[in-house]
């Protein structure tokens, strides 16, 4: 089991950037696939990009394509999330979660693939 910590969230206006931070507590980090997901008030945790364990492979909400980019670094075991050209509909609570497959080049795509939680981080993007 792996223990996940974010940081770097704020207040931004729109078409700004923040760079969100997830800390994994592991020494075995390529065996985790990560992802970012995000929760607004009343609205369902949707799954934002995720990475394969290994960071070949990357996956991405529609809504986020072109203006997020996640990237990892296995020897920190950190997982980030580049959030350029905020809009209004990104603010939520921004979460990274992990979870392990047979294979370090999958990438989930579906919230009952992860299984470790952090605490969440808050966005704001003021318009």
């Amino acid at each position: 089991q792996v223990q996940l910590v974010e940081s770097g969230g704020g207040l931004v206006q729109a078409g700004g950037s923040l760079r969100l931070s997830c800390a994994a507590s592991t020494r075995t980090c390529s065996i985790y696939f990560m992802g970012w997901f995000r929760q607004a008030p009343g609205k369902e945790r949707e799954l934002v990009a995720a990475i394969s364990g290994i960071g070949s492979s990357t996956s991405y909400a529609n809504s986020v394509k072109g203006r997020f980019t996640i990237f990892r670094d296995n020897a920190k075991c950190t997982v980030d999330l580049q959030m350029n050209s905020l809009k209004f509909e990104d603010t939520a609570v921004y979460y990274c979660a992990a979870g392990r497959a047979g294979h370090n080049w999958y990438v989930p795509d579906d919230l009952a693939d992860f299984e470790t939680w952090g605490q969440g981080t808050q966005v704001t993007v003021s318009s």
